[in-house]
């Protein structure tokens, strides 16, 4: 059906791609040792496209099998450096990324197989891993950035808040899973109660990373304005479990506004400090910042003021989603395909 196919697509193709490649980033700055690059990076993206590529034919099981492939290549490209430099801290991203590729072609096979059920049980715990990643990677990088760039920012990060902030999403992932694994598992009052509370505990994280005070600089105020997104989709799924907003809309929160906006913010910060350029962004980028937003604010909302015009939603925001993405694009192709400016490898 094509809504699986989107759902597997934008979950463990799209998203699942891009935290690969801030891993081979990350790991490589954090162990000071290469990962992959060159021929082994070709194979990884062809174990990618060619996922991409079987899924839209019948043998949906070869696709399972390359989705699995290409988890485990990107598990070995992060498991390589980190071990050679002892780097234990970050081990646990081995887990998530192989966690990630069970998720993918457990819904291949669900939808291959004809069971019904399947594939929105993985799409819902993909979706809470990539969640977990996000909260992970932004409490690292966000109040790091936000005090850099701001004079006086004050952004703080409360030991005990943090272990919270991620210790209730991973409570999240654990009773979707036994929701599906046991026949009596947690009922939907259970989950909708653990989303709200998770909604708070990060509202009150970014709070302490003090937004309001990068509203000049939109490289920043993107990470926080997606941030907050995470929060906005844990409150509206704890909403949904009590029948109280569609359960649809809220889950596009998560991946049009956190996703798609963090994406884009990290993308355009990487893609400028990795070519040796300011990191400030241009009208291009701030237009692409922009559009990514509307197209969150209309997926999400416009069903709700508009009932009638659910049909136009999706397309008003597939069209924003899209635009901002070409607009990447064409500002980053000639930077990313071209030696840095300050003469520098990379």
């Amino acid at each position: 059906a094509g809504s699986v196919w989107h759902a597997h697509e934008m979950i463990f193709g799209y998203a699942f791609a891009v935290i690969a490649g801030f891993l081979f980033t990350a790991v490589r700055n954090w162990t000071n040792r290469p990962t992959p690059s060159g021929g082994a990076l070709a194979l990884v993206c062809a174990l990618w496209l060619a996922a991409r590529v079987c899924v839209l034919t019948p043998w949906i099981e070869l696709a399972a099998a390359f989705d699995l492939l290409f988890a485990l290549a990107v598990a070995i490209g992060i498991a390589r450096p980190m071990i050679a430099g002892a780097n234990r801290r970050n081990y646990f991203f081995i887990g998530l990324v192989a966690l990630l590729g069970l998720a993918g072609a457990t819904l291949l096979i669900g939808a291959g197989s004809g069971s019904s059920a399947l594939a929105p049980v993985a799409s819902t715990l993909g979706l809470d891993l990539i969640g977990l990643i996000i909260a992970i990677i932004a409490g690292r990088v966000v109040p790091m950035f936000t005090n850099n760039a701001v004079l006086g920012a004050g952004a703080t990060r409360i030991e005990a808040l943090e272990r919270s902030a991620l210790g209730v999403l991973i409570s999240l992932f654990a009773v979707d899973a036994l929701a599906t694994l046991l026949p009596a598992g947690p009922s939907a009052l259970v989950t909708g109660v653990l989303a709200l509370l998770a909604a708070g505990v990060h509202a009150l994280r970014l709070a302490r990373w003090r937004p309001l005070r990068t509203r000049a600089l939109p490289i920043l105020w993107i990470l926080h304005v997606s941030y907050a997104w995470l929060v906005i989709h844990l409150a509206l799924r704890g909403a949904a479990a009590f029948d109280l907003f569609p359960a649809n809309l809220a889950t596009h929160a998560l991946t049009i506004g956190a996703i798609g906006g963090m994406t884009l913010g990290m993308m355009t910060r990487t893609a400028r400090g990795h070519s040796g350029r300011p990191l400030l962004a241009g009208r291009a980028e701030l237009a692409a910042y922009l559009l990514i937003q509307l197209a969150a604010l209309v997926r999400v909302f416009l069903p709700l003021v508009l009932p009638g015009a659910y049909g136009t939603s999706l397309t008003l925001s597939a069209l924003l989603w899209s635009s901002a993405f070409a607009l990447f694009t064409v500002r980053f192709w000639p930077i990313l395909s071209r030696p840095r400016v300050d003469g520098r490898p990379g």
